[in-house]
């Protein structure tokens, strides 16, 4: 976004997740941007599971919502966006049972995505599209792209005050499947 004099109206307003001063991986930035707060997460995956890369993830996601809820309580309007690494219900997921065991799907990563909602966050992707397949990663593996064999692990969580300015959200599928593209594809917004 640009300002009436061609310049950036991006501040960033914090570089690190709060809660606990010894984690130093890089997973969370946020920035007010011409009037609204972007936090842009990159949530540890948790493989495998159980273990202690599994207690990180869950010990992250947790800092997370004690962080949202500040966020939410500020009334700022604000957007949580990025690569959660949770599926959060069975229909974000293709029919397999391929997945059971990975730490994407475990019941505690699942109750801590729901916590967001349950506090007032609105699920933009469900927002748009409340009942069919959404998308968001296709593995490598067994041609699972040309089988829209996917997953949704990538959200975009929104406040209330933007939840009544979303005019539409969706996922641009077509740059999965180009050549060299990311297992991502760009889960994206539209607010009024």
């Amino acid at each position: 976004m640009r300002s009436s004099h061609g310049k950036s109206d991006i501040i960033v307003t914090r570089r690190r997740l709060p809660g606990d001063p010894h984690d130093d991986q890089s997973r969370y930035l946020e920035a007010a941007v011409s009037g609204v707060l972007v936090a842009c997460v990159y949530a540890p995956n948790g493989n495998p599971q159980p273990g202690p890369k599994f207690d990180y993830k869950l010990a992250w996601l947790k800092r997370l919502n004690t962080h949202a809820a500040k966020l939410m309580k500020s009334r700022a309007p604000t957007v949580i966006a990025g690569d959660f690494n949770v599926v959060p219900t069975s229909s974000d997921i293709y029919p397999t049972k391929s997945w059971d065991k990975d730490a994407l799907v475990q019941p505690q990563a699942r109750a801590a995505f729901a916590k967001f909602l349950k506090n007032g966050w609105a699920d933009a992707l469900r927002e748009a599209y409340p009942d069919e397949p959404m998308y968001t990663f296709w593995s490598y593996w067994r041609n699972r792209f040309d089988r829209d064999a996917g997953l949704r692990i990538d959200h975009l969580l929104v406040s209330p005050t933007l939840r009544q300015r979303l005019v539409s959200a969706g996922v641009d599928r077509a740059i999965r499947g180009k050549p060299g593209a990311s297992d991502h594809a760009p889960a994206w917004i539209v607010l009024k």
